[in-house]
This record gives structure tokens, C-alpha cells and sequence, in this order.
């Protein structure tokens, strides 16, 4: 059942873009002087972003709803809302089934780690199960989920092959047979790194594309489902 109650819907809004925010930040080191713009080329940043402009949008619409009256639909913008979860489940799932054994163990279980990588993207989650309002979702829309990973994935490989370095990998001396062996990683994923793994990135881009639409469809119909159930 749709919540109506304007108040509740604007003060779990305001809290979840305040608890995204606070995430973000931390995660890219803004409270203890780490801050880099490098950390923005990450999908998870970037997604988190999405994240706290979507909360944003929905508590300023919430809040102008609330001049009309206390109770009434706060889910007039489910299609928007669908493809910014779908978008940050995905980075969920990827983190905790790809990226948690590269990742250090002092690291998994931090605030900013939970935060930005489950937290946030449940958030997102838990206001489409609240507050959506029923059948105002598109097929198409199913479809609409893949521009913003399409757009990261262009973005970073670009990047990459224009020579933008995240970190290098080896050991670095004053050697310069071993300042050879020291490589610099141009990709923010292994899953897109073209240098580690070559033209296989494409079957992880297409992979996770079609993990993408699978979920998108599961919202889609389940949305349809509870419109027939509406009627």
C-alpha cells in the first residue's frame, strides 16, 4: 500500500539525502582532508551523486505537495524514481558478488564502505516500496535504466585511453630496471579494464547491461501486477 502521509514522506526523504550525503563524503575522504576529484571516477560516486539529486528532487516536489494538502500522492514520479534504484542496486550487487575480494578487509566493514555501497542504494529501494504510486511505469523505461551505466562506461574508457591514471600498479624504486615493471592502471574496474583483461570487457559490459534490463524488468512487472490488483 502507497504511504500518503506527506510529512512522513518528506522526513524520510530529507533524512536519506542527508544520510547519502554524509556517505559520499566520507567515503571521498572530505571530512579528514583525502578529498580528490579522481574519486569521482568511480561508478559508485558518480551513482551515490544520482542518489542524493534524486532525494533532493523528491523532497523539494514533497515539499511543495505538502502546500496543497497533509495527505495525498507522493509517488507522481515513479519512472524517474525506478531508474535511479535500478541503477544504484546495481552497484550493490556488483560490489558484494565482484569487487569485495580486491577490496582490504579494514575496508569492508566502514562506515563509508556500508554507507555508499548498501545503505544509500537501499534507501533508494525502500522510498520506490513506500511512496511509488502503482502503473505509472513504461516498458520503455525498462530500457532507459542502461543510459547512465552506458554513459559511465564511455566516459571512463575514454578517459582511460586518453591516458588517465587511478593508481599504478608494482614497485617503485630508484631502479630504473625496476621502474620498467611499474604499470599504470587506466580503469576504474577489472571488469573494465581493457589493459588486464582486453576485448573481454565487452562481455562483462554486456553482461551487466543485460543484469541491468533483467532488474528493471522485475520492477516493471511487479508494478503491473499491483496495478491490476489497484483496479
Amino acid at each position: 500500500m502507497m504511504i500518503k502521509n506527506k510529512h512522513f514522506a518528506l522526513y524520510f526523504r530529507l533524512c536519506a539525502m542527508i544520510f547519502a550525503a554524509i556517505g559520499l563524503l566520507k567515503q571521498i575522504g572530505a571530512f579528514d582532508g583525502r578529498m580528490s576529484l579522481g574519486a569521482f571516477m568511480y561508478y559508485t560516486i558518480q551513482s551515490n551523486l544520482l542518489a542524493i539529486v534524486m532525494f533532493a528532487f523528491l523532497t523539494i516536489r514533497t515539499l511543495i505537495g505538502l502546500r496543497e494538502s497533509p495527505y495525498g500522492s507522493v509517488g507522481q514520479y515513479a519512472r524517474f524514481e525506478m531508474i535511479c534504484t535500478v541503477d544504484l542496486l546495481v552497484t550493490l550487487l556488483v560490489f558484494w558478488i565482484l569487487l569485495v575480494p580486491e577490496v582490504e578487509p579494514t575496508y569492508l566493514w566502514t562506515f563509508d564502505n556500508i554507507a555508499v555501497h548498501t545503505v544509500t542504494p537501499l534507501l533508494c529501494l525502500i522510498d520506490y516500496i513506500l511512496f511509488s504510486e502503482a502503473g505509472r511505469l513504461k516498458y520503455r523505461d525498462v530500457y532507459h535504466v542502461c543510459i547512465f551505466p552506458l554513459c559511465y562506461v564511455a566516459f571512463t574508457s575514454v578517459a582511460g585511453f586518453l591516458g588517465y591514471v587511478y593508481s599504478f600498479k608494482g614497485t617503485f624504486s630508484a631502479s630504473a630496471s625496476e621502474m620498467a615493471d611499474v604499470a599504470p592502471i587506466r580503469f576504474p574496474y577489472f571488469f573494465l579494464d581493457f589493459d588486464r583483461i582486453g576485448i573481454s570487457v565487452f562481455l562483462y559490459i554486456v553482461g551487466l547491461l543485460l543484469f541491468f534490463v533483467l532488474l528493471a524488468h522485475v520492477f516493471y512487472f511487479v508494478d503491473r501486477k499491483l496495478q491490476k490488483h489497484k483496479r
